[in-house]
């Protein structure tokens, strides 16, 4: 149960895992006390394409038996969002399959599921006009509503880079949230997250952006179920979750700050819709079932456990965790192989993950210690690493 890794200079050192047996099987509960949403990736198929920059191709049956895993653990499932690539390898053709497949299997097994409507079909420029945007915002909705699933109204980049105000955001949402037919969830990602979609709501000041999306959400209270709230910033969340309607929810996107959130104070808590719990699945579930059991103490202890984690594989550049969140899901035997679509596994550096391994050890989210060994080490031979025979 020792691994030798390296330091930034290329020499190594043995590393002993904290954790070496194998996690207990959870037993499958519905959680009662929150709504706990994870956003899912998908598994790049890496024979399915010889140009997987520009066509990439998925392995279908592994990427629905990860949603699987993730509804018998109790959780739901946030379907072709940000986690899944959408708009960063994910092309809307793709996520109308995935969508339509993932709504097939959660009627299967009961489980829930929401997923994302955008404008990611719509290339966004200036000369992009606001009914452009409606358009495609109808097109999406129309589908993902048309295949039973909830819709996660997702933030626009056609919209950001056409609007020149405040009112041309109120004007696109109003247009949509009259339209749809059951209340969906809205969803504001900061920049860190997508830098396409700096100044959001019409304002670089998050706190006149929020007063523009608050407005919005009352205007349209009965059309919105919660908002999915991506800042990094948890006081900023705190004061906006105090100011929504009351039948609106507060879906933290924190991937920071989640526990505190999640768990909440005298005037309110936030649920979750997070793409930190595709990596650390286990952990999240074993909390909320301590949660509905009201042990505060074993939800604080599970969960905090894992924010080191969580923080490293969000590190800047944000956008770039999609890598962390599938490298995991290999370690932990979910996939044969760290291949993502659009190459994305090449966005972190061999000692980003060497760091996310000795973390996913101490957050106790290494499923199969043995195996996350015998994974992470051919990682390690490919860049010169050699298992033994370690530099001193």
């Amino acid at each position: 149960m020792n691994i030798y890794l390296p330091h930034s200079d290329g020499s190594t050192y043995l590393y002993e895992l904290v954790n070496r047996e194998p996690l207990p099987k959870l037993e499958k509960s519905a959680f009662h006390s929150r709504v706990a949403y994870s956003a899912a990736h998908v598994v790049a198929d890496p024979f399915g394409s010889n140009n997987p920059l520009q066509e990439p191709a998925i392995d279908w049956e592994l990427t629905m038996q990860y949603r699987h895993y993730l509804w018998s653990l109790g959780m739901s499932v946030a379907e072709a969002m940000d986690t899944a690539q959408r708009g960063m390898g994910l092309h809307f053709e793709h996520a109308k399959e995935l969508i339509t497949r993932s709504v097939k299997e959660a009627k299967s097994v009961g489980g829930n599921i929401a997923s994302g409507a955008g404008t990611d079909h719509l290339a966004p420029s200036p000369e992009v006009r606001l009914e452009d945007v409606i358009h495609a915002y109808e097109e999406q909705v129309a589908f993902v509503e048309g295949a039973g699933s909830k819709v996660i109204l997702m933030a626009s980049r056609a919209l950001a880079a056409c609007a020149t105000s405040a009112s041309d955001y109120e004007y696109v949402y109003n247009r949509i949230l009259s339209q749809v037919s059951q209340p969906v969830i809205l969803h504001w990602l900061g920049d860190m997250f997508d830098p396409q979609l700096a100044g959001y709501w019409g304002h670089e000041n998050l706190d006149d952006a929020m007063d523009v999306c608050l407005h919005i959400i009352h205007t349209h209270a009965d059309k919105i179920e919660g908002i999915k709230l991506s800042l990094l910033d948890e006081q900023k969340e705190i004061t906006m979750r105090r100011r929504l309607p009351e039948n609106v929810r507060m879906y933290t996107g924190d991937d920071f700050n989640f526990t505190k959130l999640i768990e909440g104070d005298s005037q309110g808590y936030s649920d979750a819709l997070l793409g930190i719990f595709d990596a650390i699945a286990p952990a999240a579930s074993s909390a909320f079932q301590a949660l509905d059991q009201g042990d505060i103490e074993t939800y604080r202890e599970r969960l905090d456990k894992t924010t080191p984690l969580a923080r490293h594989i969000f590190q800047k550049p944000t956008f770039a965790y999609k890598t962390g969140i599938v490298f995991l899901a290999y370690l932990n035997g979910h996939q044969p192989h760290f291949r993502m679509i659009a190459g994305a596994e090449s966005a972190r550096s061999i000692l980003h993950f060497t760091k996310l391994f000795e973390l996913a050890d101490q957050a106790n989210v290494l499923t199969d210690p043995e195996l996350a060994i015998a994974r992470m080490q051919p990682i390690l031979e490919l860049s010169g690493i050699k298992q033994l025979e370690a530099k001193k």
